[in-house]
């Protein structure tokens, strides 16, 4: 009996292992997959990067199996590019960059965050390319520093395109002649990795597929994966509006308008309070924006004369400095970005043309009021009637003053007058006839 039981133990626990050998494996199979969705209203900026940038270590921390960057953008700046793809580097799970959804692109800095991906894919109706740096007018550069951008640039994406065993003439190109590609063009000429319509089609098609960078050597097993989303939330959002350029200009000038004005009239509160808030808001777009100082300074000088000049009879001449400080400073201010963080001129000339139709609508009306007849005070009595009291006394608007004729005649006790002019407290009056 004892024997029977100890065999009915062992075939038991030999059941429970094999099941649990079974269910483990099945189980650990199903990888993982975190898509982290960037576009389209996004450019590669700090803010970005940030995002990015956290939810790649976040991938690593919560043990997914693969990331993947739903990329769309036009560009950025290149100091957050590198931000991202020396992230993308430096990640111990493959990046997948996928340049979807339909329509999608991958152009300027988007080409780098595409190039460093352990796998480039795109959807079958995207693009990627365009390259070539520009300045902040959306031109060319001048042909000595243009040479030296260009060749550290085409170099930095071919050497990325060759870690990855890519084509390497291609980057070259997108870089000196903004060359672009479709999907179709860039898979059959080993730009890209891979086109697929979607994102589980994809993970299918690379089931097995081994990444080709030395330094990188992953065999991806992504077939079936449960696929994790994450977008822009409304932090990242909120502090990527606070970065436009043309907010952080109206900002602050608003918050420079404020300040003096507080100063200039003390105890007022409401708009050195706006002011404070505004500046500090424009100094965080500054912070983080490149910033040319002398642009800075020639905007904070502009709206200064422009406040002065209100309280100040310089006839126009403050204001008119103002505005041309104003229209030197403001395109200046982020010379150095890209063009999607350039000023827009058209903000400009508004800004320009509202400065200048309220201070012709100040200068109108101080000008029409300067004009107009003086309705109190001792002035108005010139011209008006009044009737002879006592002798020496004229009875004018209710107030009794001392008078006298303007032509030397006497004046009777009850007779009408009409003052004549005005001396300290005596009047000069003539006789109205009836």
């Amino acid at each position: 009996m004892l024997r029977l039981l100890l065999l009915l133990g062992t075939a038991f626990a030999g059941l429970v292992l094999s099941a649990l050998l079974v269910a483990g494996p099945a189980a650990a199979a199903t990888p993982r997959v975190l898509a982290i969705r960037f576009g389209p209203d996004l450019e590669v900026n700090p803010v970005t990067a940030d995002y990015i940038d956290h939810q790649l270590d976040d991938a690593v921390a919560r043990h997914f199996d693969a990331a993947v960057i739903e990329l769309d953008t036009p560009g950025g700046l290149s100091s957050s590019l590198r931000a991202i793809y020396q992230k993308e580097l430096s990640l111990k799970i493959p990046v997948i960059v996928y340049v979807s959804p339909s329509g999608a692109r991958a152009a300027s800095a988007g080409v780098w965050i595409a190039e460093a991906a352990d796998v480039l894919a795109l959807s079958p109706i995207s693009n990627i390319g365009s390259s070539t740096p520009i300045d902040s007018s959306g031109r060319n550069i001048g042909s000595d520093l243009r040479r030296k951008v260009i060749n550290d640039d085409a170099a930095s994406l071919r050497s990325l395109a060759a870690a990855h065993r890519r084509n390497t003439r291609w980057p070259v190109v997108a870089v000196t002649k903004a060359s672009n590609l479709t999907a179709q063009q860039a898979l059959r000429i080993h730009v890209a990795d891979a086109v697929a319509p979607t994102l589980p089609a994809l993970l299918r098609r690379l089931d097995g597929y081994r990444t080709r960078d030395a330094q990188r050597p992953f065999t991806l097993h992504l077939a079936g994966a449960s696929i994790t989303t994450v977008s822009p939330g409304f932090t990242t959002r909120f502090l990527n509006l606070l970065i436009d350029p043309n907010l952080i200009s109206i900002l602050f000038l608003v918050g420079i308008v404020g300040l003096v004005f507080e100063v200039l009239h003390p105890g007022v509160v409401l708009p050195g309070v706006i002011g404070a808030v505004s500046l500090t808001i424009a100094l965080f777009g500054f912070s983080v924006l490149p910033t040319d100082w002398a642009g800075i300074a020639l905007v904070v000088l502009g709206a200064a004369l422009l406040v002065i000049d209100l309280h100040a009879t310089t006839h126009g001449v403050l204001t008119i400095g103002g505005l041309i400080s104003l229209g030197v400073g403001l395109p200046l201010l982020f010379g150095n970005a890209p063009p999607p963080y350039r000023i827009n001129t058209t903000l400009v000339v508004a800004i320009g043309l509202a400065i200048a139709a309220f201070w012709a609508f100040v200068t109108s009306k101080g000008i029409a009021a300067r004009r107009r007849p003086v309705q109190t005070g001792p002035q108005t009595l010139v011209g008006m009637p009044g009737q002879m009291r006592d002798e020496g006394f004229v009875l004018v608007a209710g107030e009794l003053w001392h008078a006298h004729s303007s032509d030397g005649h006497a004046l009777r006790r009850g007779e009408h007058v009409q003052v004549d002019a005005r001396e300290g407290l005596e009047l000069t009056v003539s006789a109205l006839h009836t």
